[in-house]
């Protein structure tokens, strides 16, 4: 009797054990559970919180218009001797400017610029459309003032994909790390960015641009013409000779009316 009962109470704590056991794993599954669930909500809160502090887009700047603006330069790229100048009106958020400054641009700095022929004045003009044109604009400022405005520009259309208003309302990630890529003193770049240091300078180019009518982007002014939207080389080309041919008929015209 006594080695039965004794065999059963053995049963009883084997089983007992085992519900035990389970017990236990099933109270440490719960606890694992609930901590990864806090971890992916702290994760969760955390990206929110990211996103709701990361710089958004400068969006569309405006200026007082009784603000004296600095002279608009624009950007030279070219021999300031060569005899046909072309201004470029762009806003590095347009598709049409895109298309021309990674299809055209290319043959028409090999084949015109760095041949003497003509040179190009890139001037902004960020249209309201386009959100953030005028982040793109100063991100390209910025880099100029480390002599790496081309390089820059030549950049901010590869990628347009990536900062335009469609991709994202926080440009400036992007847009700074293409000013990486290029090896720019990265502090003074985002101090340069974070002060808005070039936008009258951005405004200018912009008000150059209504003095002169300028309606869409790309408008170009090849010598004496204003020819709206991008272009092809071959076009391109045709505005350059016309433009040569009107500086000859000019210089015969003023060799023949010179004393003798």
């Amino acid at each position: 009797m006594v080695s039965k009962a004794g065999g059963a109470s053995s049963k009883e704590r084997g089983k007992g054990g085992r519900k035990g056991a389970a017990t236990a794993r099933g109270k440490n599954s719960k606890l694992t559970f609930y901590a990864l669930l806090g971890l992916i909500a702290a994760g969760g809160i955390g990206w929110i919180v990211y996103q709701a502090t990361r710089p958004k887009s400068l969006g569309v700047v405006t200026v007082d218009p009784n603000i004296p603006l600095p002279e608009s330069a624009g950007y030279l790229l070219g021999d300031t001797a060569a005899p046909v100048k072309v201004l470029e009106f762009a806003d590095f958020e347009c598709p049409a400017c895109e298309q021309f400054a990674t299809i055209t641009e290319p043959d028409v700095r090999k084949r015109l610029i760095e041949t003497g022929i003509v040179s190009l004045r890139f001037l902004d003009f960020p249209l309201p459309v386009h959100r953030n044109s005028w982040d793109a604009s100063m991100a390209a400022a910025c880099a100029a003032e480390q002599g790496k405005f081309w390089e820059m520009h030549d950049l901010i259309f590869q990628n347009q994909d990536q900062w335009s208003t469609n991709a994202t309302d926080r440009p400036r990630a992007v847009l700074e790390r293409l000013a990486r890529s290029l090896a720019l003193d990265m502090s003074r770049w985002n101090q340069c960015y974070d002060e808005q240091r070039y936008r009258l300078q951005i405004a200018a180019h912009l008000r150059e641009g209504e003095r002169r009518n300028v309606r869409v982007t790309p408008t170009f002014i090849i010598g004496s013409r204003m020819i709206l939207g991008a272009l092809s080389y071959d076009a391109f080309k045709a505005y350059v000779d016309s433009a040569l041919a009107d500086l000859q008929a000019e210089n015969k015209g003023k060799a023949g009316s010179e004393p003798r």
